[in-house]
């Protein structure tokens, strides 16, 4: 009977938890110390490559039905920059991540796409649409690794990314893709694109082989996405407020 004071006790402390917890509820959604969230630093493109993105993914997927469409979960963009960040700094690097945007303005740059190419990705074939790596893009792709790196881990597991019950598994080439994003994609490697869609390696190969109509699209605008399976953006985390210079006086 003498340990009845002692539960008493211990329940009154779970109680007093509980309730600071419910007052408090980012107390119970706070991140853990070590926790790594997979991001895709973007451009977004305008209506006119949007338009010849999904034509090719509808191609892509005539070839692979199983393969992803461009819709609300899988955005056509450019990437500038995809790492493992700390879940805990986030809000970090969105305020980073925007300085460099405003003070680079990329909305309205006029961009050129030049062809096809594809990955190989598990015997399958990640197709996307080439851009014209100019010297605005090498510019800010630079700013942004530079901004974001402080917040950057390394070795991110698919506990980093978005996943559905259509989609439960991250690949393994994704994982290593975006470990090995700024080392093997960035500066002098930087090879800028939209990814399209997913199909057979010998029909990607086709693809990047035929005749290409160069066109010019601009950019639209700029955001900081969740990945998902295949460097697909999946959720959106944070959107820049695209905004104009203020003449100077």
């Amino acid at each position: 009977m003498h340990n009845c004071p002692l539960r008493i006790s211990l329940a009154a402390l779970l109680l007093v938890a509980m309730l600071v917890t419910l007052a408090n509820p980012s107390i119970a959604s706070e991140p853990a110390i070590n926790e790594l969230t997979a991001i895709d630093v973007l451009l977004l493109p305008d209506p006119t490559m949007i338009e010849r993105a999904k034509a090719a993914n509808a191609r892509l997927r005539e070839n692979n039905p199983q393969g992803f469409a461009l819709d609300a979960t899988h955005h056509p963009h450019i990437t500038l920059l995809q790492s493992y960040v700390r879940t805990r700094d986030l809000d970090a690097v969105y305020t980073e991540v925007e300085r460099v945007l405003n003070r680079e303005q990329p909305a309205g740059w006029e961009l050129e796409a030049t062809g096809y190419y594809y990955l190989n990705f598990d015997n399958m074939g990640l197709a996307g649409i080439v851009i014209h790596p100019t010297p605005q893009l090498l510019r800010l792709q630079q700013a942004i690794i530079e901004v974001v790196e402080p917040y950057t881990e390394p070795d991110g597991t698919a506990a980093a990314y978005v996943t559905t019950p259509e989609h439960p598994g991250i690949n393994e080439p994704t994982l290593k893709y975006v470990n090995a994003f700024v080392a093997e994609r960035s500066g002098k490697n930087f090879n800028p694109h939209v990814t399209v869609g997913v199909g057979s390696l010998d029909f990607a190969q086709k693809m990047k082989a035929a005749p290409f109509d160069k066109f010019k699209f601009k950019v639209a605008g700029a955001a900081v996405f969740h990945l998902g399976d295949n460097g697909t953006a999946q959720k959106q985390l944070w959107a820049w407020k695209v905004h104009t210079k203020q003449p100077a006086p």
